[in-house]
């Protein structure tokens, strides 16, 4: 069998402090399964530019100038982490057998990219990266990246736990991924639903060299948001829930006021007045709030706007 032609697909977002070693870390290693015979000696890099404001665009274009192996792709701004990756991998579907996707700060191990070729070698057309070691990981951050899993796990999402966007992909199936056209792209829940056969390469994942992380809490919970309500209704479901919680309460306090009534107990309160006022009010504003959410992202879907704009690609 004859070695796929490899793109490695590398979104970048203000990685300037970092790049340089990324670089030379991710060739070095490409050299070597070059020369082994595990992927085609016109195996490719695609560092793609996702609107930074440092310069990280700039040492793209010298890493081009100095390597014909790298690809450069400039975003006209910044479209968000899932938007570069399809960028990388779309554009150059018709050109490479697989695809592998990495984040540049060096924390997953790309020593899990000689498994994962292997794997799709054996016939696996998306093969996962899963952080089995989070020890280089601080307690809260290690806490809140494994609670996202599981809370999206329980919303319905088909997430492979402690799998992040370190995956390959069979041209095959990035074929079908195109078919996804919507605008809120969350490639970790859309990947297992395409199916096909899949595999996992467990690692460790390591301590950020440089840089600083582009997840801090609030980033993740937003993700963690879109994620949810993209692929699952069951926010909906629990006002429903919630709904029939106030209803209940509400028969309570019919009865309560229905049995004042009785025994001559009618002088009204202040607080019998207002605790459920408040407390239907702001349930009712919840509600609304959450279905205005879905709403936001129907009306972002009809639109059809482009998830991404290419400004300018070099060593194409």
């Amino acid at each position: 069998m004859n070695p796929s032609r490899l793109l490695l697909v590398v979104p970048c977002y203000n990685e300037e402090a970092i790049l340089n070693l990324t670089y030379s870390t991710l060739k070095t290693y490409y050299t070597g399964i070059k020369e082994r015979g595990l992927i085609a000696a016109d195996s490719k890099i695609c560092f793609v530019n996702d609107g930074s404001r440092d310069k990280t665009w700039d040492i793209i274009e010298d890493l081009c100038q100095q390597d014909d192996t790298i690809i450069g792709v400039k975003l006209s701004r910044n479209f968000g982490h899932q938007s570069a990756i399809m960028a990388g991998l779309e554009k150059h579907i018709d050109n490479f057998d697989c695809f592998i996707t990495i984040d540049a700060d060096l924390q997953d191990d790309i020593n899990a990219i000689t498994s994962m070729i292997e794997k799709h070698q054996e016939g696996a057309m998306v093969v996962y990266g899963v952080r089995g070691d989070r020890s280089a990981d601080s307690w809260f951050k290690r806490f809140s990246a494994e609670g996202f899993y599981v809370l999206m796990q329980k919303m319905g999402v088909p997430v492979v736990f402690n799998h992040a966007d370190f995956r390959l992909m069979d041209r095959r199936v990035l074929q079908e991924l195109g078919n996804f056209r919507e605008i809120n792209m969350f490639l970790r829940g859309i990947v297992p639903l395409i199916g096909f056969r899949n595999d996992k390469v467990v690692y460790s994942r390591l301590e950020r060299v440089a840089g600083e992380t582009k997840y801090p809490l609030s980033k993740m919970l937003l993700f963690a948001w879109n994620g949810i309500t993209s692929f699952s209704t069951f926010p909906m479901r629990l006002v429903l829930y919630f709904g029939f919680f106030n209803f209940m309460v509400a028969m309570v306090i019919v009865a309560y006021i229905f049995l004042s009534f009785l025994i001559g107990h009618t002088v009204p309160g202040w607080t019998s007045t207002m605790l459920p006022l408040t407390f239907f009010s702001g349930s009712n504003m919840m509600a609304l709030g959450l279905i205005g959410e879905y709403i936001g992202k129907i009306y972002e879907e009809v639109k059809g706007r482009p998830r991404y704009i290419i400004e300018k690609t070099v060593n194409e």
